[in-house]
């Protein structure tokens, strides 16, 4: 699932990221790599969404969200 299917409150783990390069690179400089756990604090109207990484909270838009692709933590698929 892609990540701004996630809902409030629960916590996933990244798989994957398809995005440009540059995108890629600066989601990974600010901690968003592969098997990292990234929890949904909040989602806007319009598709935007305010997560928790790594102890920091970050708001970031669908364009952005679409791209990550998650699984729920605790599930063993």
């Amino acid at each position: 699932m892609q990540l701004y299917e996630g809902e409030i409150g629960k916590t996933y783990i990244v798989e994957d990221m398809h995005m440009p390069l540059e995108t890629e690179r600066r989601m990974e400089a600010l901690g968003m790599t592969r098997k990292t756990s990234v929890t949904v604090m909040n989602k806007k109207r319009r598709g935007a969404m305010v997560i928790k990484l790594r102890g920091t909270r970050f708001a970031l838009g669908q364009e952005i969200l679409k791209h990550i692709q998650v699984k729920e933590a605790g599930s063993h698929e």
